[in-house]
């Protein structure tokens, strides 16, 4: 036999091995009693004489070489089991119980608030919070002078004298006209941007919700009804609601809305002011001139317009006294809703 071709044979063999039972069983293929080592050592008196010793010292080192390879196998198979053993699960050792995130605050209050005006056939739309200079003001009837324009009060973007970060989510109201034709129900959540102190009722970055309607013959009876329906959801069905006169570019008639107090129920208190009333939102029929700028006919179709901040809703109906609260990540505050 031609103990080089048993060499290569043996390197073939052994890669092929993956368990401790095929690597016996090579073991007595090549060392057992009846195995090729035997087989080769049981020849060599056959052999010339001349030729009897150095063919037993390579049976020899054949063997010793079988021995040390085998040993090798071994270890590194009992090194996988282990780490195999190692990396097992037992499934009788107690779980690592994990904190339960849930979602923000402000999210649920969104999400409420979306899912009362989905109930009453509104759709839920989103737009983007850079803003062009005409669909946050010129479309919405604000003119070139209006105070809200300035830099004081409108983050613009530096090098783009048209660009800036809406400063209400009503640019979404002239988007969302430009591209359909009435009947149209839409609400609208979103991050607004203003550059306000910030102190416990104000922040530079806030949520509002928008809405409106626009059909043939919608009335003002329509958005009393429709906020009433929203007020007496989210706040509870004994609270009062009131319309006070108001101004507002883009609407005509226009009015802010308060509700009962919910802490005094109307009698006064430190939460009201002593007044007994809660401002929530402001509302109004939406101008004719934000029709013509969206191409609607204001002969022919009405419509009326609201907007809230979510975080007063949410300190109104929490009880919760500095705005800060919701932006400071402590679990604390944040692991009660």
């Amino acid at each position: 036999m031609d103990i080089n071709l048993i060499q290569a044979q043996i390197d073939t063999d052994i890669s092929n091995v993956t368990s401790p039972q095929s690597l016996e069983e090579l073991r007595v293929k090549y060392l057992g009693r009846k195995g090729l080592v035997a087989e080769l050592t049981g020849s060599i008196p056959g052999l010339p004489a001349q030729e009897r010793g150095a063919f037993g010292r390579e049976v020899n080192a054949l063997k010793n070489r079988l021995l040390a390879i085998f040993a090798e196998k071994e270890r590194s198979l009992a090194g996988g089991n282990q780490a195999a053993a190692n990396n097992k699960i037992d499934i009788g050792m107690p779980g690592i119980a994990s904190n339960l995130g849930s979602a923000h605050p402000i999210t649920q209050i969104i999400d409420e608030i979306c899912g009362i005006f989905n109930r009453m056939g509104f759709c839920v739309v989103e737009g983007p919070e850079i803003e062009t200079e005409g669909n946050n003001f010129t479309g919405l009837n604000i003119p070139l002078e209006h105070p809200s324009r300035d830099a004081f009060d409108t983050f613009y973007l530096k090098g783009y004298s048209k660009l800036l970060l809406r400063s209400h989510t009503s640019p979404v109201q002239v988007r969302v006209m430009k591209a359909h034709k009435p009947p149209l129900a839409i609400i609208v959540p979103g991050r607004v941007y203003r550059p306000d102190a910030v102190d416990a009722s104000h922040l530079f970055m806030f949520h509002q919700i928008e809405g409106f309607v626009v059909s043939e013959n919608i009335r003002f009876s329509d958005l009393k009804g429709t906020l009433s329906l929203f007020a007496k959801s989210v706040f509870g069905s004994d609270i009062k609601m009131r319309f006070r006169p108001h101004f507002f570019p883009f609407t005509e008639p226009s009015a802010e809305v308060d509700i009962s107090c919910i802490i005094c129920k109307g009698k006064g208190c430190s939460v009201c002011g002593r007044k007994g009333w809660l401002e929530i939102l402001g509302a109004g029929m939406i101008h004719p001139n934000v029709f013509k700028y969206v191409g609607y006919n204001p002969q022919k179709y009405t419509g009326f317009a609201f907007g809230m901040g979510i975080e007063r809703i949410a300190m109104l109906k929490y009880g919760i006294n500095d705005i800060r609260l919701f932006f400071e990540n402590d679990l604390r505050f944040l692991n009660q809703f």
